[in-house]
C-alpha cells in the first residue's frame, strides 16, 4: 500500500516541541479531470521543514505530507491533460497560488509553500502525488533523480533573490546574461541550498561571486564551485579581507543575496557601491536587523524577497536546462520507511552540517509503476 510521511502531534510549545516523523498507509489516487498522477522518486529538505517540526511555521498540518520538493514520473493522467505530460519526468511546483507578477503573489490568501501546511494536501514524501497538470514542470534529462529533486525551491528562490529582486532583470529575456555579466555579488551563509544555487547561477550569468562562511572547508567547495573569493564570517572584520579581493578594475560590490539577517547592513555599506542592492531571502540570525544612516547615505536599497511565482518557476528550470547546472546534493538516505535515516537529515539540517541538499531516494526512476492514459 502507498506510504505517506506526515509529523506527528505531541504537547508542546513553538520552538520547543519537536514533532516525531510518521509512517501513514494511505489509499493510491486516482486523477480526475485536469490532474496527473505522479509516482515519485525523490524528495529533499528545506529549513522550512526543520520549521514546521518545531512549529515554526504557520499554517501546519499533522495530516498533508511533508516537503515541497518532489521529482518523479507522471504515471497516470486524468481528462483535460496535456497529453503530452504522460510518461514525462517531472518536478513538482513547489509553491502554488502566485502566477506571474514580480511583486508578489496576486493574492496572498491563497499562496502558500506545498507540503506539511494546511493550505494544499500535496506534498512530496509520499509514493504518489496527486497534482494539478498546471503545476508540473518537465525536468532537465541531465539532472539525477537526486539532483532533479534538489533543485525546485532552493532554485526559485535564489532565481527570484538573484535575478528579480536582486539584479533587477526580467529572467525570460534573451539577453539576461549580457546584462548581468561583470557584476560582484557576495552570497552569505554559502553551504545552504539557496546559498549554493544562487552561487551557480550568478558564476552562469557571469557575475563575479563571493561567498561567506563559518567553515574553511565550505569556502574551498565554493571556489570548487566557481566563486571568486570569500572569508570566513567568524573573524573579526571579515569584510575588510573580503574587499581586499576585490578587483582594481571593479573594487565594490554590486549585491548581496542574504538569508541570514544579522549585522548584513552593517558590513554591506562598507562594501556595496552607492546605489547597491541587498536582497534577503530570509532572517536566520533573528527576526529583526538594523538599518543604518550610513546605508541611507549610500544610497542603498534593501530588498525583501521570498519564493517566487510560477512564471519565474519555468524560467529558472529552462536556465538549469540550458546551461547544464548542477544542485549540489549533500546527502541521501533511501526509503520513507527509513525514519531514523531521515532523522539524521534533519540533523543535519538542524547543526548545519551539509553543502547541499539533503534528499530522500523514494522509489526507482526506472520504475515508472506502469505509466498509463
Amino acid at each position: 500500500m502507498p506510504q505517506a510521511l506526515t509529523i506527528k502531534k505531541v504537547d508542546g510549545k513553538p520552538s520547543q516541541v519537536y514533532y516525531p516523523l510518521q509512517l501513514n498507509q494511505v489509499p493510491k489516487p486516482t486523477p480526475g479531470p485536469g490532474e496527473l498522477l505522479v509516482k515519485l522518486h525523490a524528495a529533499s529538505l528545506n529549513h522550512r521543514d526543520l520549521f514546521i517540526r518545531q512549529h515554526l511555521y504557520p499554517g501546519i498540518s499533522f495530516e498533508h505530507p511533508l516537503l515541497a520538493d518532489g521529482f518523479g514520473t507522471v504515471i497516470e493522467a486524468g481528462p483535460d491533460t496535456p497529453p503530452t505530460l504522460q510518461g514525462q519526468r517531472v518536478l513538482l511546483t513547489p509553491c502554488r497560488g502566485w502566477a506571474s507578477s514580480p511583486d508578489g503573489p496576486e493574492d496572498p490568501t491563497k499562496f502558500s509553500v506545498i507540503g506539511g501546511t494546511i493550505h494544499y494536501p500535496t506534498g512530496a514524501a509520499q509514493d504518489y502525488a496527486l497534482v494539478p497538470a498546471a503545476e508540473v514542470e518537465p525536468a532537465p534529462p541531465h539532472l539525477s533523480p537526486h539532483e532533479a529533486a534538489a533543485l525546485p525551491l532552493v532554485g526559485l528562490t535564489a532565481w527570484r533573490a538573484l535575478v528579480t529582486k536582486g539584479l533587477g532583470l526580467n529572467g525570460a529575456d534573451p539577453e539576461l546574461a549580457a546584462k548581468a555579466a561583470g557584476r560582484n555579488l557576495l552570497v552569505t551563509g554559502i553551504g545552504g541550498g539557496v546559498a549554493l544555487a544562487t552561487l551557480q547561477f550568478g558564476v552562469a550569468l557571469g557575475c563575479a561571486v563571493y561567498v561567506t562562511s563559518s567553515s574553511d572547508d565550505k569556502l574551498a567547495l565554493a571556489r570548487q564551485l566557481g566563486a571568486a573569493g570569500g572569508a570566513s564570517y567568524k573573524e573579526a572584520g571579515w569584510e575588510k579581507r573580503l574587499q581586499a579581493q576585490l578587483p582594481a578594475t571593479r573594487p565594490y560590490l554590486d549585491l548581496i543575496v542574504d538569508g541570514a539577517g544579522g549585522d548584513v547592513v552593517a558590513k554591506g555599506v562598507r562594501l556595496l557601491r552607492a546605489g547597491g542592492v541587498i536582497s534577503v531571502y530570509g532572517m536566520t540570525v533573528g527576526p529583526k536587523m538594523d538599518w543604518t544612516m550610513s546605508a541611507v547615505m549610500r544610497n542603498l536599497e534593501l530588498r525583501g524577497t521570498t519564493m517566487g511565482s510560477r512564471a519565474e518557476f519555468r524560467d529558472m528550470v529552462a536556465f538549469v536546462r540550458e546551461r547544464r547546472i548542477r544542485p549540489v546534493v549533500s546527502r541521501v538516505v533511501r526509503g520513507l520507511e527509513n525514519i531514523d535515516a531521515i532523522d539524521g537529515l534533519f540533523e543535519d539540517m538542524r547543526e548545519g552540517k551539509q553543502f547541499g541538499k539533503l534528499v530522500i531516494e523514494i522509489s526507482s526512476a526506472d520504475d515508472d509503476g506502469g505509466a498509463k492514459l
